[in-house]
This record gives C-alpha cells, structure tokens and sequence, in this order.
C-alpha cells in the first residue's frame, strides 16, 4: 500500500517551479522559534490526488505545533500522518510519521521523517523538502518534494481554512 500511495503521490500533481530548498553539505539550520511559524496554525483542507486532504495544526504549546494530515480517497482514508514543528535548541524542526488507513505506521517504531529548517521569512518557511507559504489569513500553499524510483518532483497542496 505504501508503494501505490507514494507512486499516486508522484504521478499526480507534481509541480515544476522550485519551491524546496536543502541544507548544503555541513550547514546548520538558522535561528527560528516557534512564534515565528504560528500562522501555520488552523484546520485546512484542500484537493490533492482525486481527494480531499485535510491539516490540523495547533498552536505552540510546549515547544511544539503539533498536526495531524489524512488523505481521503472516494469516502476511504488513504493515509495519515501525525507530527510536529519542534523547538530544537535555537532552531525549529519538522518531524511526522506516516500510517495507512488502518493506522499501521510506515517508519519503523522509533523512526520519523525529519525536515531540518533552511530557511524563514516572515509568511514562508523552508525546510529541507518542504516548503509552507501563507498567502492569505485563509489560504496557505505546501510544497513536498516527493522522490521515488529516482524520480524528484514537488507536490503543491494548495489549502483554505476551515471555517
């Protein structure tokens, strides 16, 4: 299942214009706290794969922003994942786990995908794959550099609050 999903995943809606930035080989994250990515907060859906996706984000709260995602697919959960935007010493970090509709986990127990901050600019925030835009009080752009079979490309999840 973890195959079609991610092979789905590259397929179908991919974006050509580069909006994931990488560390380069060495390089630390920058300074960053939570407060500076609160806008990321709020219940957003959007249309992504031939579905509904849906992002819930807390506010910070112990050093972290927690959120849950689901893919829903012709009224069936595709997938979820599960995570957080972590304080991390003088830094931010995105970490998330992936679980299919059944919540089994695709990472091994003790394993998260980690997405290191690169860089922050007051509505835009770039970490390593994964980029989160605030276009509007009601609308923010996700970009997720999606690799497979040696393929590269980015997904856009384009998402509007929930009112």
């Amino acid at each position: 299942m973890k195959s079609i999903v991610l092979i789905l995943l590259f397929c179908a809606g991919i974006v050509s214009a580069q909006e994931t930035l990488q560390l380069s080989e060495g390089e630390s994250s920058p300074k960053a706290n939570l407060e500076e990515v609160a806008w990321i907060e709020g219940h957003w859906t959007g249309e992504a794969f031939g579905g509904i996706a849906e992002e819930i984000w807390s506010a910070p709260l112990g050093n972290s922003m927690m959120f849950v995602f689901r893919l829903v697919n012709d009224d069936k959960v595709s997938f979820y994942e599960s995570g957080h935007i972590q304080q991390l010493d003088d830094s931010i970090i995105l970490q998330l786990k992936h679980f299919d509709g059944n919540m089994r986990g695709w990472e091994e127990k003790d394993q998260t995908i980690d997405f290191k901050l690169v860089k922050l600019e007051p509505n835009k925030v770039y970490f390593e794959g994964l980029t989160m835009e605030k276009i509007s009080e009601d609308q923010i752009n996700v970009w997720v550099l999606i690799e497979e079979n040696g393929n590269t490309g980015e997904v856009l999840f384009a998402y509007n609050r929930m009112k």
